[in-house]
């Protein structure tokens, strides 16, 4: 091999792995509460990944957990800078952690809020909130919002205690609450209202909805870098759900981050805290 060939593949070699050490990205952990099944979040979310790592500068990596709690320690412990939760978990993290909201999701009609059902079956004689008492109750996990604190203070705001429900339990994500009352293991049970309008026409009748809550934040910890901060606020803020492109690319994803975003304060979350202060007032937890 001759010394001109020589030099021109080993140029070739230094600007290849030049350019992939220059433009490797750095890895980022992006937590998520479990609010479905394992393959449901990964079907849901990783396509909200995979955007986010086309069009900021850094890796993003799927960061998933059994429960609420364990993805909210993993953000106090530093193992995850920034994460996806409901408000009831985002709040129990920044009353431990130093966390801050940086965006909330909107709904179909372009608003920041959205809604827990209470569901039951459509052949149960269940027809309101009063034909609860001596049934059985399916919960979502205890932190969440709309499978447990919202929908657990409109029981007691409606007079109905646990102690007036035949039996209830905690499970593990939204999904289980629909199937177990698909398969007659509970009465009736409380999930969040993307779910509910996804199962009505298959089956369910809704007992009762709850107020607006504000929608979902995502939030990072306040030392995260502001450059990954600002990189993550300005590709989800470009998002319009009107344009037919935009559309396109979040098909696929949750209908809690399909209609797009708007920014977030600690404030918004107010009136969650009124609400486990009322929770805390009537039962003495919180």
């Amino acid at each position: 091999m001759d010394h001109k060939k020589i030099l021109f593949l080993s140029s070739i070699f230094f600007i290849f792995f030049s350019s992939t050490f220059v433009f490797s990205k750095e890895v980022i952990p992006f937590g998520f509460c479990p609010k479905y099944d394992l393959p449901r979040m990964l079907q849901l979310y990783q396509p909200f990944i995979r955007y986010l790592n086309e069009n900021t500068p850094y890796q993003f990596e799927m960061k998933l957990s059994h429960f609420y709690q364990e993805t909210i320690g993993k953000v106090g412990q530093g193992e995850i800078p920034i994460a996806s939760c409901g408000p009831i978990p985002y709040i129990k993290a920044r009353e431990k952690f130093k966390v801050e909201p940086i965006l909330r999701t909107l709904n179909k009609d372009g608003h920041p809020y959205y809604r827990g059902v209470i569901i039951t079956r459509v052949d149960s004689p269940i027809r309101n909130l009063q034909d609860l008492k001596g049934r059985s109750f399916a919960f979502g996990e205890e932190w969440s919002t709309t499978g447990h604190i919202f929908p657990r203070c409109h029981l007691l705001k409606s007079g109905i205690d646990l102690k007036d429900l035949k039996q209830h339990a905690f499970l593990r994500n939204h999904d289980f609450v629909v199937e177990a009352v698909f398969n007659r293991e509970f009465d009736a049970g409380a999930v969040k209202d993307v779910v509910a309008y996804k199962y009505e026409t298959k089956g369910l009748r809704f007992i009762s909805i709850t107020d607006p809550i504000p929608a979902i934040p995502i939030f990072v910890k306040r030392d995260a870098r502001k450059e990954m901060v600002q990189s993550v606020k300005m590709a989800l803020l470009r998002l319009n759900p009107k344009n037919p492109d935009h559309q396109k690319t979040m098909a696929q994803w949750d209908d809690e981050f399909r209609y797009g975003f708007t920014e977030a304060a600690d404030s918004d979350y107010d009136p969650v805290r009124k609400i486990l202060d009322f929770l805390e007032k009537k039962t003495g937890a919180r």
